[in-house]
């Protein structure tokens, strides 16, 4: 049974990517903060007669991603998906609120890659990395998002030359705004009702998951 691992697995786009990996056969690692998050994704996957494991991790801490990933033994792919965005005019933006999303959206994807990276060797395996549309040009009142979302494009740009002649891949995920908790405790998108449903997005990305170098949802 082929394997992979999800950041960012209690809501949004990786709760739906982990019940969309799960309906095609995939053991899936939950990985995040809230316990509870993680055990109703769970809940939801075994209900389907699907397979799930719970493994507790902050990407914003070294620490915790170290002991994360001692804790999967085998891995075909892995989805880096956990993220913040915090949105404002550029002088609004405290330093906490820059290290907060730098530690989460940068650190987080560069040593979450590393520690999954052996592990994905082994089976010759993918990584990928869900950026956004972010990552792609820039966008007002998102100018610490987007700088964050523009280093993990070339993070895993670089990655992609690195590895050629390597048996593995890491593909850069591109999407605009979803319809997800993201946008709860953020007045940037009052209403995020007409954005896209996690479901169908998570759909697109598991079909397009072959090894190419970029899915785009949306450009």
């Amino acid at each position: 049974m082929p394997t992979v691992a999800i950041t960012g697995a209690g809501s949004g786009l990786g709760r739906a990517l982990a019940l969309e990996y799960a309906n095609h056969g995939y053991t899936v690692f939950l990985m995040g903060r809230d316990g509870e998050k993680l055990y109703t994704v769970k809940h939801e996957i075994m209900e389907n007669n699907g397979f799930a494991e719970i493994v507790l991790c902050d990407v914003s801490q070294f620490a915790s991603i170290s002991i994360a990933f001692q804790q999967i033994g085998e891995l075909d792919v892995f989805i880096n998906n956990a993220g913040i965005g915090i949105f404002g005019p550029v002088e609004k933006y405290t330093n906490e609120e820059i290290e907060k999303t730098l530690d989460t959206n940068v650190k987080g994807t560069i040593q979450t890659v590393q520690y999954a990276l052996p592990i994905i060797r082994e089976n010759k395996g993918r990584i990928l990395t869900i950026i956004s549309t972010a990552g792609l040009r820039g966008k007002v009142n998102e100018s610490i998002y987007c700088a964050s979302k523009f280093a993990v494009r070339g993070f895993t740009e670089s990655l992609q030359k690195e590895w050629k002649d390597e048996p593995i891949s890491i593909t850069a995920v591109y999407m605009g705004g979803m319809n997800t908790p993201f946008w709860d405790h953020s007045t940037h998108v009052k209403d995020a009702s007409h954005l896209k449903d996690p479901t169908d997005v998570a759909k697109q990305i598991y079909t397009e998951d072959d090894g190419r170098h970029a899915i785009f949802i949306d450009r």
